[in-house]
């Protein structure tokens, strides 16, 4: 059963941007004998951390919206033209085609398939032997 609305705790749940690693450790890391002062590197941790933060929320904020209606509106035109297009026009084709697939079959059956069955039986008298 679908969801009432979006899940504000995993929302990501079919791991779309998994390829998008944004925590500290995955950016930074100092191999052992090369490390900096320790306030150091827990303060680059919290700028980054923070900064990353504060420009993903004022970006999200300022364009977030505008963004998700966009995309739905171009979902929505893509699931118009499937449901009210594409598919009523293959369908379309399908029906007009299978006559015209019949024929050919019919056809190449009746043209290809004792050429083939000479070529089989003559072939079917080969003997290979080994050297």
């Amino acid at each position: 059963m679908a969801q009432a609305g979006p899940d504000l705790v995993n929302r990501d749940p079919n791991e779309l941007n998994k390829h998008i690693q944004v925590q500290f450790d995955d950016i930074f890391g100092e191999p052992d004998g090369a490390h900096s002062i320790d306030c150091i590197w827990k303060n680059s941790y919290s700028c980054f951390e923070c900064g990353k933060n504060l420009c993903y929320r004022i970006m999200t904020t300022l364009c977030g919206l505008c963004i998700a209606l966009a995309w739905g509106c171009d979902f929505a035109v893509t699931a118009f033209n499937h449901v009210w297009c594409y598919t009523p026009c293959i369908r379309d084709f399908t029906v007009c085609v299978g006559c015209f697939q019949r024929v050919f079959g019919t056809l190449i059956g009746c043209c290809c398939n004792p050429i083939c069955e000479s070529c089989g039986l003559i072939f079917s008298k080969v003997k290979i032997q080994k050297c």
